[in-house]
C-alpha cells in the first residue's frame, strides 16, 4: 500500500466528518458510518486496508463486549431472564435453521453453508437500537430486554457458528455430539468469565491508583475472552461474565476519582472501537464484489434482501408468538401478563444487524482441512453485509417514527427509583451528622451548615415525589446562579494562567474541581 499515512488520514477524517453528520442529522451513528465505509471503498485512489478476521475478533470483541456487561444490571437480567434468554437462545438457534431453509431452497446454497449463513446473521447488534431508544421515551423494560439480547446472543449465536463451519471444513457433523459441545462451550466460557471476574476483583481490591486501575479494566475484557478462547470454549462468553461479575462488585473495589475517570474513559473507547469498526465494515465490500466475479450484481442484491426479510420475519414471528401463544392456551396468563403490542412491536423492530455479523462471516476459512476452497464464502460475506446494511438503514430509520405513531406508554420506575434513593441518601448524611454531633472535630457552625444542605436536598426531592414543582423551580434558579459563579472562577482561572500568575498545572487542578461542583449541580 502506496502512502499508508494518507489512507489512514483519510478513513479518520471520514469518520469524524461522519460522526458530525450523525450528530446534526440526530441519526444512529452506525448507519453513516456503513454508508461512509462502502463510499471509502469504492474510492479507486482510496486502498482501504484488509482485515484480518481473526484480529478483528480478537481486538474488537473482548472490550466491547465487556464494556456492556460492566454497565449492565445483572438484577434487570435476571428479572427479564425468560424474554431475554427467549430472544438470545431460542431466537438465535430459530434463525439460524430459518435461514439456512430459505438460503438453500431460494438462494441455492449447500445445506452446510446455508447453516453457516444462518449462524453469522442469527446475532443482533443494538448499538443503533440503543442509541435510537436512549433519546426517546420508550419503557425501561424493553431497553433492559433489548441490551440483555444483545449482550447474551452473541455467545450462542459464535458457537452456533463455529460448530457450522467445522461441520463444513471437516464434513463431520453428529448432532448429539455438536449440542453437547454447545453446552460446554457456554458454561467452559462462564467459569472462566468468572474466575477471571474474581481474580481481578482481588487485585483490584488493594489498588488505590487510577491509571493503574483503568488500564487493568481496559485489559479485562482480553483477560477473559483469549484464555476461554485457547481453552476452546466460549471468549464471548467469558467477556460478558467478567464484566457482570465486576460491574456488580464495582461499588467495593472502585474509588470515587477512578470511578468518574474509568465511566469517562469507557465511553470514549467504546464510541471509538463501534466507530472503526462499522467504518471498516463497509470499506470490505468492494473488495468483495470483485473476488465474486462473473455473479450479477442484482441477483446477490435480491438474495441478500430475500435473507433480510426472513431476519425480519422470524423476529416479528417470534416476539408475537411467544406472547400470545401461552395466553390463547392458559387463561391466568392473559390475566397477569398484560404486555401492550406497542412494545412488542417496538421490540421486534429492533433486531438490526452489525459488526459482529461480518467479523464472524470474513473469518470463515479460506480453504476447509481437506485443502479445497471454503465453498461459497464470497457469497456469504456479500449476503451479510447485505443484512447489516438492510436490517440497519431500514428499521434504524423507521424505528423513531414507529415509535412516534404507536404512542408507547413511558414508564417512570428510573425516575422514581433515583429520587427515592437520593432521599434516602440525604436522610442517611443526615443521621450520620447527628451522631457525630457530640465530637471535639465537628465545630456546631458547620455542621449546621451541612444540616441545612441535606435537609434542603432531601426536601427537593420529597417535593419532586409529590409532584411540588415550586421546589424544583427554585432548585433551577440556584443551579442557574452557581453556574454564573463557577463561570466567573473559571475566566479568572484563565486569567491568571494568561498572566503567567500560574501555572497550567495548578490551573488544571483548580478547574477539575470546579468541574466536580458543576457535575454535582445536576
Amino acid at each position: 500500500m502506496e502512502h499508508p499515512e494518507l489512507v489512514l488520514l483519510g478513513m479518520v477524517g471520514a469518520a469524524v466528518a461522519l460522526l458530525l453528520l450523525a450528530d446534526r442529522l440526530k441519526l444512529p451513528y452506525p448507519v453513516l458510518l456503513v454508508l461512509g465505509g462502502l463510499g471509502l471503498g469504492f474510492m479507486p485512489w482510496l486502498e482501504t486496508p484488509e482485515l484480518a478476521p481473526e484480529l478483528v475478533l480478537v481486538i474488537f470483541l473482548p472490550p466491547l463486549l465487556y464494556s456492556a456487561a460492566l454497565y449492565n444490571s445483572p438484577r434487570d437480567l435476571l428479572r427479564n431472564a425468560g424474554p431475554i434468554s427467549l430472544l438470545s437462545l431460542g431466537l438465535v438457534l430459530l434463525t439460524v435453521g430459518g435461514v439456512a431453509v430459505a438460503a438453500h431452497a431460494l438462494v441455492g446454497l449447500s445445506w452446510p453453508t446455508a447453516f453457516v449463513l444462518g449462524a453469522v446473521v442469527s446475532p443482533t447488534d443494538a448499538a443503533a437500537a440503543i442509541f435510537i431508544a436512549r433519546r426517546l421515551p420508550i419503557p425501561r423494560r424493553v431497553l433492559v430486554i433489548i441490551e440483555g439480547e444483545n449482550l447474551v446472543n452473541d455467545g450462542p449465536a459464535l458457537v452456533s457458528y463455529q460448530l457450522a463451519v467445522a461441520a463444513v471444513s471437516t464434513g463431520v457433523f453428529v448432532a448429539w455430539r455438536a449440542g453437547l459441545e454447545f453446552v460446554l462451550t457456554v458454561t467452559g466460557g462462564a467459569a472462566i468469565g468468572l474466575a477471571v471476574g474474581w481474580m481481578i476483583g482481588l487485585i483490584r481490591r488493594r489498588l488505590d491508583n487510577p491509571q493503574v486501575e483503568i488500564t487493568l479494566s481496559l485489559a479485562t475484557g482480553y483477560l477473559a475472552y483469549i484464555p476461554a478462547e485457547e481453552a476452546g470454549v466460549s471468549g464471548v462468553i467469558a467477556a460478558v461474565t467478567a464484566g457482570l461479575y465486576l460491574g456488580w462488585q464495582a461499588p467495593r473495589l472502585v474509588g470515587p476519582v477512578t470511578r468518574l475517570q474509568t465511566v469517562s474513559v469507557w465511553q470514549s473507547i467504546q464510541f471509538l472501537l463501534n466507530a472503526a469498526l462499522f467504518i471498516l465494515v463497509g470499506s470490505q465490500l468492494p473488495g468483495i464484489l470483485d473476488d465474486l466475479g462473473d455473479e450479477r450484481v442484482t441477483t446477490l442484491a435480491l438474495d441478500a434482501l430475500l435473507i433480510s426479510l426472513v431476519v425480519i420475519v422470524l423476529r416479528v414471528a417470534w416476539v408475537f408468538a411467544l406472547t400470545y401463544g401461552p395466553r390463547a392456551l392458559f387463561h391466568h396468563m392473559r390475566e397477569r401478563d398484560v404486555t401492550p403490542w406497542q412494545n412488542l412491536l417496538l421490540l421486534s423492530w429492533t433486531g438490526m444487524r452489525g459488526g459482529v455479523s461480518l467479523a464472524a462471516a470474513l473469518a470463515i476459512p479460506i480453504a476447509t482441512t481437506a485443502g479445497t476452497a471454503f465453498p461459497d464464502r464470497d457469497r456469504i460475506i456479500f449476503l451479510t453485509f447485505g443484512v447489516i446494511l438492510v436490517t440497519l438503514l431500514v428499521q434504524s430509520l423507521t424505528l423513531p417514527p414507529m415509535l412516534r405513531r404507536l404512542r408507547v406508554a413511558f414508564d417512570d420506575d428510573d425516575d422514581r427509583e433515583e429520587v427515592a434513593a437520593r432521599v434516602e441518601a440525604a436522610n442517611a448524611a443526615i443521621a450520620r451528622l447527628d451522631q457525630l454531633a457530640g465530637e471535639d472535630w465537628v465545630r456546631e457552625d458547620t455542621a449546621e451548615r451541612v444540616r441545612a444542605l441535606y435537609r434542603f436536598r432531601a426536601g427537593r426531592f420529597e417535593a419532586r415525589q409529590r409532584g411540588d414543582g415550586a421546589v424544583e423551580a427554585r432548585s433551577a434558579d440556584y443551579q442557574r446562579l452557581m453556574r454564573e459563579l463557577i463561570s466567573a472562577q473559571r475566566a479568572v482561572l484563565l486569567r491568571l494562567r494568561n498572566e503567567r500568575r500560574i501555572s497550567d498545572e495548578v490551573m488544571r487542578r483548580v478547574e477539575r474541581e470546579l468541574d466536580l461542583e458543576e457535575v454535582r449541580l445536576e
